[in-house]
């Protein structure tokens, strides 16, 4: 089955929905899409889009990813593009043509076999999943933050743990059960995730869940280098984990984890760590299919190889944007960090850029201003830099966290609709309970 381009139209194909490609779909779709001047297409694996940053609060359960998720669909029909449902396999660019996965429910049963759509122009946004450096036993007994369905399975074996202590505790009397959970990795990921939850872990106690006692839960936090948030300044690595220490967390650095197991974590100096739940949370990579696919050029972790304009080095008709492409910008050592800001500005770049490619007039040069780094340690606070050098904590760092969320809801539904979800979100807040315990 095929999607031609049965118009004269520049027919735009983005895959992969998440911060960058959604945002880049829907100003086009407004820009070009309304006005019938090209035909936007996003093609994403999953039907709803929910914002990467927020992951570690879904795995936690401190947000109810059912609340902030957007549908493909209803959003494609409001901004004036196409949404399609499939993973892209491979691209041939003789035809220029994307080729889509069959298609299968749940139970396996075929809902739409392989179909191939046709492109003018090709934007890959299809993100990073975690890279786990080929440690042993690592995709065996650790769950990943790469996917709102990873997010949701750890929140719901963090609940199990719970339920599990609780039906024990009345079988037979015991002491308060012990729960050791382990996270690899400290950098924003791991370092937000075991804040939310060490919140968590109070909460359960606060709704009955009380088998396991807040002090009873042990977190480590497990780096390679010798600090957390290693890609920070040392500054506000040391206001990080220093508020981490003070909530009780056990922070491990100078650690490289060797293999692990059901019950254990195996370091290279020969010590192990016991631990209930273990999450790998260190380094990311582009998706494997993206590795020499179509003969474009890749690096070791699978990212597309562009040029200033975001095009790829092999093909002009191909642009990659967000965490599956790599750029290195002229008079630097390494490439850009794969971050949502990157994401946000590149989605604003190539909305002019493309209108220029279309034009046929010479593509401007994209440029990346860096706003600073903000990281949150749950409710409690916020550190990071902003403005190049100014490190910045607390209520203030904590708002600015807050507002990043916001920034991102109003380029999808501008400022009006981003104002009512807000209130929504403040009215909602104080009727359902403080943690997801379902």
């Amino acid at each position: 089955m095929q999607l031609e381009n049965k118009n004269c139209k520049t027919r735009i194909v983005i895959v992969g929905g998440g911060a960058g490609g959604l945002e880049l779909a829907t100003r086009l779709g407004n820009r070009l899409g309304k006005k019938n001047k090209a035909e936007i297409i996003l093609v994403d694996a999953t039907l709803t889009h929910i914002w990467k940053p927020l992951l570690h609060e879904v795995a936690s359960g401190t947000l109810n990813s059912h609340d902030d998720e957007l549908n493909y669909f209803a959003h494609a029909n409001k901004n004036h593009f196409e949404f399609f449902l499939g993973k892209m396999i491979n691209i041939d660019r003789t035809e220029k043509k994307i080729q889509l996965a069959e298609l299968s429910s749940h139970q396996g049963e075929q809902i739409a076999p392989c179909r191939s759509i046709a492109y003018d122009i090709l934007v890959v946004s299809v993100g990073s999943t975690s890279n786990d450096f080929n440690t042993e036993g690592a995709k065996a007994h650790c769950v990943c933050l790469d996917s709102r369905a990873q997010a949701d399975y750890l929140q719901k074996e963090f609940l199990n743990l719970y339920l599990q202590a609780q039906a024990n505790s009345l079988i037979e009397d015991t002491q308060h059960s012990l729960l050791n959970i382990a996270i690899i990795g400290a950098g924003a990921t791991g370092v937000e995730l075991a804040a939310e939850l060490h919140f968590a872990a109070h909460q359960f106690c606060k709704y009955g869940l009380d088998s396991i006692q807040p002090d009873n839960v042990c977190i480590t936090l497990i780096e390679a280098a010798d600090r957390v948030l290693p890609a920070l300044n040392s500054k506000i690595s040391s206001l990080a984990e220093a508020e981490l220490v003070n909530m009780g967390i056990q922070v491990r650095t100078k650690s490289r984890v060797q293999k692990i197991d059901e019950t254990h974590i195996y370091f290279d100096d020969g010590t192990q760590l016991a631990a209930d739940l273990k999450v790998w949370s260190a380094g990311i990579k582009a998706p494997d299919f993206l590795n020499n696919i179509a003969e474009l050029e890749t690096n070791r972790i699978n990212q597309l190889i562009v040029k200033s304009t975001l095009q790829t080095t092999r093909d002009d008709s191909i642009f990659a944007m967000g965490d599956c492409a790599s750029y290195t910008p002229e008079g630097k050592e390494r490439p850009l960090a794969p971050r949502a800001q990157v994401a946000n500005q590149q989605a604003i770049f190539l909305e002019k850029a493309l209108v220029a490619y279309i034009a046929a007039q010479p593509l401007p040069e994209f440029v990346f201003k860096d706003k600073g780094s903000l990281v949150s340690l749950s409710d409690r606070n916020s550190v990071g830099h902003v403005m190049g050098n100014i490190n910045i904590e607390g209520f203030v760092a904590r708002l600015m966290y807050m507002s990043l969320y916001r920034f991102h809801q109003i380029a999808l539904h501008g400022l009006f609709k981003t104002s009512i979800l807000m209130l929504k979100d403040v009215l909602s807040k104080s009727a359902r309970p403080q943690l997801k315990m379902h």
